[in-house]
Order: C-alpha cells, then sequence, then structure tokens
C-alpha cells in the first residue's frame, strides 16, 4: 500500500497533481478540477486537526465503524460517495492557487509524519491508527485524482 509519509508516493502524486489542467474534466461526480483540488486539501485539515467537520450523531453511530472498515478495507474509494459538508464546494475556486494548497498539504502531511496527526479520533470514523489516517489519505487523494483522469 502506499503511503504519503513516503517520499517517493508523494513524488508520484505531485506529478499526477502537475498533470491537472484548469480545463480537467471529471470522469464522474459534480466536481470541476478546482473544486476538487479544494476538496482535495480537507482530509489532511481533518488529519492534522485543522478542520474538525459537524457530525451526525446518530449518522456516525450507525454507518461510521462499518464505513471505516469497508473504505481502509477496499483497493479504492468507490465512485460518487457521500461527504461530509464542509467537504462540498460548490464555489468557483482559483486552479493554480488550489492547485499549490493542495501540494502544500501533502507536502506539509508528509514532512510531520506521524507527529503531525491529530490525537483526537476521526469526527465520523471513530478512534483510528497512524497507518489508518494515512491510509485514508492516500485513498481519497488517488480516488479524486482517478476522477479526474490522473
Amino acid at each position: 500500500m502506499d503511503s504519503l509519509f513516503n517520499k517517493e508516493t508523494t513524488r508520484k502524486f505531485f506529478e499526477r497533481i502537475n498533470k491537472l489542467t484548469p480545463h480537467s474534466q471529471a470522469q464522474w461526480g459534480k466536481m470541476n478540477v478546482g473544486q476538487m483540488l479544494t476538496h482535495s486539501q480537507k482530509p489532511f485539515e481533518i488529519a492534522s486537526g485543522k478542520l474538525v467537520p459537524k457530525v451526525n450523531p446518530l449518522i456516525k453511530l450507525l454507518f461510521g465503524k462499518s464505513a471505516r472498515r469497508s473504505i481502509l478495507r477496499d483497493p479504492q474509494f468507490k465512485k460518487n460517495i457521500p461527504t461530509f459538508a464542509e467537504g462540498k464546494i460548490i464555489d468557483e475556486r482559483v486552479f493554480e492557487t488550489e492547485k499549490k494548497k493542495l501540494i502544500e498539504s501533502i507536502e506539509y502531511f508528509h514532512s510531520k509524519g506521524p507527529e503531525g496527526i491529530t490525537k483526537a479520533p476521526h469526527p465520523f470514523f471513530g478512534a483510528m491508527t497512524i497507518e489508518e489516517w494515512d491510509t485514508l489519505q492516500t485513498k481519497h487523494l488517488d480516488h479524486h485524482l482517478r476522477q479526474f483522469g490522473v
């Protein structure tokens, strides 16, 4: 499994991100490429503790653990899975600005390593190991880059 704590993995992700253009088209979903770049920063903000999304406690209780198992077990995220409110980006974004911010988010996650991950449980999935946080970040980023064909 790829890891964003691995320098070679981050390099490969940067290569993929750099293949995107402001005109890259989604193969599924509703976001344009600028919105996707912004959306893809959000899990890194959650992992660092900068963002704590509001989660319906009943939905978390009913689906949090099973969703975590499924996401971590499956080789890739499924297409068109629901996202949290703070991850829904509907306004227009500046491609180059958001691309730079995403690269900086990945660099920060990589450089801080396990020490940069919040000690708090994930707001929806609950308690997670460092490896699970890393897997979640890696699979999420891969999912959205595949969404845009890179």
